[in-house]
Protein backbone atom coordinates (compact mmCIF):
# COMPACT_ATOMS: atom_id res chain seq x y z
CA UNK A 1 0.00 0.00 0.00
CA UNK A 2 1.24 3.09 -0.93
CA UNK A 3 0.46 6.19 1.58
CA UNK A 4 0.20 9.64 0.66
CA UNK A 5 2.32 12.17 2.02
CA UNK A 6 1.49 13.85 4.74
CA UNK A 7 2.85 17.67 5.80
CA UNK A 8 2.80 18.89 9.28
CA UNK A 9 1.12 22.18 10.03
CA UNK A 10 2.11 24.10 13.27
CA UNK A 11 0.98 27.40 14.79
CA UNK A 12 3.28 28.73 17.96
CA UNK A 13 3.11 31.69 20.00
CA UNK A 14 5.96 32.32 22.58
CA UNK A 15 5.44 28.85 23.97
CA UNK A 16 9.49 27.65 24.45
CA UNK A 17 8.56 25.11 27.31
CA UNK A 18 6.07 23.58 25.29
CA UNK A 19 6.87 23.80 21.77
CA UNK A 20 10.23 21.06 21.99
CA UNK A 21 7.48 18.40 23.03
CA UNK A 22 5.51 18.99 20.15
CA UNK A 23 8.57 19.17 18.20
CA UNK A 24 9.93 15.79 19.78
CA UNK A 25 6.44 14.14 18.75
CA UNK A 26 6.61 14.76 15.39
CA UNK A 27 9.90 13.42 15.30
CA UNK A 28 8.98 10.15 16.89
CA UNK A 29 6.33 9.44 14.09
CA UNK A 30 6.38 6.13 12.74
CA UNK A 31 5.75 8.06 9.08
CA UNK A 32 8.00 10.53 8.37
CA UNK A 33 6.21 13.62 7.18
CA UNK A 34 7.39 15.20 3.83
CA UNK A 35 7.63 18.68 5.31
CA UNK A 36 7.06 20.36 8.70
CA UNK A 37 6.05 23.85 8.44
CA UNK A 38 6.01 26.50 11.33
CA UNK A 39 4.64 29.32 11.95
CA UNK A 40 5.76 31.32 14.09
CA UNK A 41 3.31 34.21 15.48
CA UNK A 42 5.25 35.13 18.96
CA UNK A 43 7.44 37.88 20.00
CA UNK A 44 10.23 35.10 21.38
CA UNK A 45 11.35 33.72 17.98
CA UNK A 46 10.78 30.08 17.59
CA UNK A 47 14.24 29.64 15.48
CA UNK A 48 16.73 27.86 17.86
CA UNK A 49 14.07 25.77 19.36
CA UNK A 50 13.13 23.99 16.01
CA UNK A 51 16.68 23.77 14.75
CA UNK A 52 17.46 21.77 18.60
CA UNK A 53 14.53 19.53 17.43
CA UNK A 54 16.28 17.52 14.77
CA UNK A 55 13.68 17.51 12.38
CA UNK A 56 14.11 17.48 8.41
CA UNK A 57 12.51 19.57 5.82
CA UNK A 58 11.43 22.68 8.39
CA UNK A 59 10.11 25.56 6.95
CA UNK A 60 9.49 28.56 9.48
CA UNK A 61 7.47 31.18 8.45
CA UNK A 62 7.92 34.46 10.60
CA UNK A 63 3.92 35.97 10.90
CA UNK A 64 2.31 38.54 13.03
CA UNK A 65 -1.46 37.71 12.56
CA UNK A 66 -2.41 36.80 16.36
CA UNK A 67 -4.73 34.53 14.82
CA UNK A 68 -4.11 30.71 14.72
CA UNK A 69 -6.78 29.75 11.75
CA UNK A 70 -4.38 32.83 9.93
CA UNK A 71 -0.97 31.39 11.38
CA UNK A 72 -2.18 27.66 10.36
CA UNK A 73 -3.25 29.48 6.98
CA UNK A 74 0.52 31.31 6.20
CA UNK A 75 2.03 27.52 6.94
CA UNK A 76 0.06 25.94 4.83
CA UNK A 77 0.84 27.76 1.80
CA UNK A 78 3.34 26.69 -0.37
CA UNK A 79 2.68 23.11 1.18
CA UNK A 80 4.01 20.37 -1.20
CA UNK A 81 1.99 17.38 0.89
CA UNK A 82 -1.05 15.57 -0.75
CA UNK A 83 -2.46 15.47 2.92
CA UNK A 84 -2.33 18.64 5.63
CA UNK A 85 -1.86 17.19 9.55
CA UNK A 86 -2.10 20.21 12.42
CA UNK A 87 -0.56 20.19 15.72
CA UNK A 88 -0.85 22.85 18.03
CA UNK A 89 2.13 23.71 19.73
CA UNK A 90 1.48 22.60 23.51
CA UNK A 91 0.00 19.29 22.51
CA UNK A 92 1.63 15.59 21.45
CA UNK A 93 1.17 13.12 19.17
CA UNK A 94 1.98 9.63 19.93
CA UNK A 95 3.96 7.81 17.02
CA UNK A 96 1.32 6.00 15.33
CA UNK A 97 -0.51 9.24 15.06
CA UNK A 98 0.24 10.39 11.19
CA UNK A 99 0.57 6.33 9.95
CA UNK A 100 -2.96 6.23 10.67
CA UNK A 101 -4.19 9.27 9.54
CA UNK A 102 -2.55 8.37 6.41
CA UNK A 103 -4.13 5.33 5.80
CA UNK A 104 -7.29 6.78 5.65
CA UNK A 105 -6.52 9.12 2.70
CA UNK A 106 -5.61 6.56 0.44
CA UNK A 107 -9.28 6.15 -0.53
CA UNK A 108 -9.46 9.23 -2.63
CA UNK A 109 -12.88 10.05 -1.23
CA UNK A 110 -11.63 10.90 2.38
CA UNK A 111 -11.24 14.61 2.26
CA UNK A 112 -10.70 14.97 6.12
CA UNK A 113 -9.90 12.44 8.71
CA UNK A 114 -9.42 12.04 12.73
CA UNK A 115 -7.81 10.20 15.58
CA UNK A 116 -9.11 9.48 19.06
CA UNK A 117 -7.85 12.38 21.98
CA UNK A 118 -6.61 11.98 25.85
CA UNK A 119 -7.68 15.21 27.17
CA UNK A 120 -5.06 16.08 29.79
CA UNK A 121 -5.05 18.71 32.23
CA UNK A 122 -1.70 19.47 33.40
CA UNK A 123 0.53 21.79 35.82
CA UNK A 124 4.17 22.91 33.92
CA UNK A 125 6.85 23.16 36.27
CA UNK A 126 9.14 26.58 36.14
CA UNK A 127 11.68 24.13 34.78
CA UNK A 128 9.33 23.07 31.91
CA UNK A 129 8.35 19.79 33.61
CA UNK A 130 4.59 19.07 32.71
CA UNK A 131 2.83 17.53 35.42
CA UNK A 132 -0.74 15.57 34.62
CA UNK A 133 -3.03 15.70 36.78
CA UNK A 134 -6.01 14.10 35.10
CA UNK A 135 -7.47 12.75 32.18
CA UNK A 136 -10.51 12.22 30.06
CA UNK A 137 -10.73 10.49 26.86
CA UNK A 138 -12.16 11.28 23.68
CA UNK A 139 -12.98 8.50 21.38
CA UNK A 140 -16.17 8.91 18.86
CA UNK A 141 -17.14 7.94 15.58
CA UNK A 142 -18.49 10.69 13.31
CA UNK A 143 -22.08 11.85 14.57
CA UNK A 144 -23.40 15.11 13.12
CA UNK A 145 -25.35 15.77 15.34
CA UNK A 146 -23.18 15.59 18.35
CA UNK A 147 -20.58 18.00 16.36
CA UNK A 148 -23.72 20.78 16.55
CA UNK A 149 -23.21 20.97 20.23
CA UNK A 150 -19.62 19.72 21.28
CA UNK A 151 -16.47 20.03 18.77
CA UNK A 152 -14.83 16.82 20.04
CA UNK A 153 -12.37 16.77 17.07
CA UNK A 154 -9.49 18.66 17.99
CA UNK A 155 -7.47 20.70 15.79
CA UNK A 156 -4.23 18.48 16.79
CA UNK A 157 -6.47 15.17 15.78
CA UNK A 158 -7.49 16.09 12.90
CA UNK A 159 -6.05 15.80 9.00
CA UNK A 160 -7.13 17.08 5.78
CA UNK A 161 -6.58 16.54 2.31
CA UNK A 162 -4.63 19.47 0.44
CA UNK A 163 -6.71 20.03 -2.38
CA UNK A 164 -9.68 20.24 -0.29
CA UNK A 165 -8.18 22.61 1.94
CA UNK A 166 -7.34 24.82 -0.74
CA UNK A 167 -10.75 24.65 -2.35
CA UNK A 168 -12.69 25.65 0.97
CA UNK A 169 -9.78 28.65 1.21
CA UNK A 170 -8.57 26.99 4.46
CA UNK A 171 -9.82 28.43 8.06
CA UNK A 172 -11.72 31.75 8.50
CA UNK A 173 -10.02 33.87 9.59
CA UNK A 174 -12.61 36.32 10.47
CA UNK A 175 -12.75 33.85 13.39
CA UNK A 176 -10.22 34.84 16.41
CA UNK A 177 -11.57 31.13 17.64
CA UNK A 178 -13.67 28.30 17.09
CA UNK A 179 -12.23 28.74 13.17
CA UNK A 180 -11.74 24.61 13.24
CA UNK A 181 -15.05 23.59 14.29
CA UNK A 182 -16.20 26.12 11.25
CA UNK A 183 -13.43 24.64 8.78
CA UNK A 184 -14.27 20.76 10.06
CA UNK A 185 -18.48 21.59 9.50
CA UNK A 186 -17.72 23.28 5.87
CA UNK A 187 -15.23 19.74 5.27
CA UNK A 188 -17.95 17.78 6.06
CA UNK A 189 -20.43 19.17 4.15
CA UNK A 190 -18.25 17.62 1.04
CA UNK A 191 -18.23 14.01 2.96
CA UNK A 192 -18.49 12.42 6.68
CA UNK A 193 -14.82 12.72 7.94
CA UNK A 194 -13.06 9.34 9.11
CA UNK A 195 -12.31 8.58 12.39
CA UNK A 196 -8.93 6.48 12.90
CA UNK A 197 -9.93 4.72 16.40
CA UNK A 198 -6.98 4.80 19.07
CA UNK A 199 -5.81 7.53 21.05
CA UNK A 200 -2.57 9.08 19.18
CA UNK A 201 -3.56 12.69 20.93
CA UNK A 202 -2.85 13.94 23.42
CA UNK A 203 -4.76 17.38 24.03
CA UNK A 204 -2.82 19.38 27.16
CA UNK A 205 -4.75 22.10 29.25
CA UNK A 206 -3.28 24.52 31.78
CA UNK A 207 -5.43 26.45 34.04
CA UNK A 208 -4.56 29.68 31.99
CA UNK A 209 -2.54 30.03 28.71
CA UNK A 210 -4.85 28.14 26.46
CA UNK A 211 -7.65 28.71 24.07
CA UNK A 212 -9.34 26.45 25.52
CA UNK A 213 -10.13 28.36 28.85
CA UNK A 214 -10.75 31.53 27.28
CA UNK A 215 -14.21 32.97 28.13
CA UNK A 216 -14.10 36.50 27.25
CA UNK A 217 -16.86 38.16 24.93
CA UNK A 218 -15.03 37.33 21.96
CA UNK A 219 -14.80 33.75 21.97
CA UNK A 220 -18.48 33.94 22.44
CA UNK A 221 -19.11 35.97 19.46
CA UNK A 222 -17.30 33.80 17.61
CA UNK A 223 -19.68 30.85 19.01
CA UNK A 224 -22.65 32.84 18.12
CA UNK A 225 -21.30 33.56 14.38
CA UNK A 226 -20.40 29.98 13.88
CA UNK A 227 -24.19 28.94 14.80
CA UNK A 228 -26.10 31.10 12.46
CA UNK A 229 -23.27 30.34 9.81
CA UNK A 230 -23.86 26.54 10.25
CA UNK A 231 -27.49 26.92 11.76
CA UNK A 232 -27.26 25.22 14.88
CA UNK A 233 -28.57 25.11 18.44
CA UNK A 234 -27.15 28.33 20.65
CA UNK A 235 -23.81 27.42 21.77
CA UNK A 236 -22.16 27.59 25.02
CA UNK A 237 -18.76 27.88 26.34
CA UNK A 238 -17.07 24.63 26.75
CA UNK A 239 -13.15 23.44 27.40
CA UNK A 240 -11.95 20.32 25.83
CA UNK A 241 -12.29 19.04 29.29
CA UNK A 242 -15.93 19.63 29.60
CA UNK A 243 -16.53 18.60 25.97
CA UNK A 244 -14.79 15.48 26.79
CA UNK A 245 -17.17 15.10 29.66
CA UNK A 246 -20.23 15.39 27.73
CA UNK A 247 -19.18 13.49 24.68
CA UNK A 248 -18.57 10.46 26.86
CA UNK A 249 -21.24 11.07 28.80
CA UNK A 250 -23.88 10.60 25.78
CA UNK A 251 -22.27 7.75 24.46
CA UNK A 252 -22.72 5.87 27.72
CA UNK A 253 -26.13 6.98 27.34
CA UNK A 254 -27.24 5.60 24.45
CA UNK A 255 -29.17 2.41 23.82
CA UNK A 256 -27.26 -0.98 23.10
Amino acid sequence: MILPSVGVIVATRDRPLLLPDALASIRAQTLTPLEVRIADDGDVPAHDTVEASGLLEVTVIPVAVRNPGAARNRAAAGARAEVLAFLDDDDRWLPGHLEGLARAFVDPAAGAAYRDSAVIRERVEPDGRRVELERRMIAHDWDPGMMRENDYVPPSALAVRRSGFERLGGFDESFACSEDWDLLLRAAAGGAPRRVPGVTVEVRLRDTGNASANRGPERQACLDRLSRRHRLPALVLKTFWEVARDVSGAAAGRPE
